[in-house]
């Protein structure tokens, strides 16, 4: 049975694909259009919380946590995949063909459920989205390189809360920026869902899925791809040349904003949402 929380009906619903119970919130009118929102690899469902406020009162809104995130519970299961997962969502929800929101791995996750079942996907809108099989550029040198160079310390080290604090620097505040730059309740919660995401237990090994780079010009829904001006140098480089690869594709930079600008509500990534919501639900 479904829980109510405060506010405008948003209620925490579970859907089971194999060995997991997804967690996630669906709100607004149960007769609105349907969006599916998938988070990035450092966040969680709470993430949406600006875009669902922007969204909510003409749009049914359904974000879910992803396994080894949230509240999203599961036992280790080998050959799991976050589409099937995701398609796992979209029937529990009744979801027929939303349109998918979804940042970095969400993103990786989302171009690759439009791929395996574009009857269910209207729309996709990407956030500094990561890329099956993508010719990721071997940085060197500048500030994204510096970082790696401390998460591999902090990894040989096994410092969770290091890597925490690595994490909140390159992707909310972004490498090239000064650490903090996004402070308060943002980073509070930054940290709360990365730090439950770093303690996870493992799901287990992935299934196989085939790299989607080489498929991109398959793509047939419109996609409207958003990137931070401070995010991470190789997201820069594989955004933009994705952007060139996925017909039709419309590419947003946004100024003084890095790899989670929904978090932050920033107020152009937020229109540009909407104005995408709106045009293709």
């Amino acid at each position: 049975m479904p829980t109510e929380r405060p506010g405008p009906r948003l209620r925490q619903m579970f859907a089971t694909s194999g060995r997991a119970q997804l967690a996630y919130d669906d709100s607004g009118p149960a007769d609105g259009a349907g969006v599916l929102l998938i988070h990035a690899g450092v966040n969680d469902r709470r993430s949406w919380h600006h875009v669902v406020d922007r969204l909510g009162p003409r749009h049914r809104c359904v974000a879910y946590d992803m396994r080894g995130f949230g509240e999203t519970t599961y036992a280790r299961e080998d050959g799991w995949t976050p589409v099937a997962d995701a398609v796992a969502v979209l029937d529990a929800a009744g979801l027929e063909r939303p349109v998918v929101v979804a940042c970095s791995m969400g993103g990786q996750a989302a171009i690759d459920l439009v791929l395996a079942h574009p009857e269910r996907v209207a729309g996709l809108v990407l956030i500094g989205t990561a890329i099956r099989g993508a010719p990721y550029p071997d940085l060197t040198e500048g500030p994204t390189a510096e970082l790696n160079a401390r998460f591999e310390a902090a990894e040989a080290a096994e410092d969770v809360d290091e890597l925490g604090r690595l994490d909140a620097w390159m992707w909310l505040d972004g490498p090239a920026a000064p650490e903090g730059r996004v402070a308060g309740p943002v980073r509070e919660l930054f940290l709360d869902m990365n730090g439950r995401a770093l303690r996870a237990q493992d799901p287990g090994d992935q299934g196989e899925t085939s790299p989607a780079w080489p498929r991109l010009g398959e793509i047939a829904v419109p996609t409207l791809m958003l990137l931070g001006e401070l995010d991470a140098e190789d997201i820069q480089v594989i955004d933009e040349l994705a952007a060139g690869l996925i017909p039709g594709a419309r590419l947003v930079h946004l100024a003084g904003v890095a790899h989670v600008p929904h978090l932050e509500g920033d107020p152009a990534t937020l229109d540009a949402i909407a104005g995408f919501v709106d045009e293709h639900a």
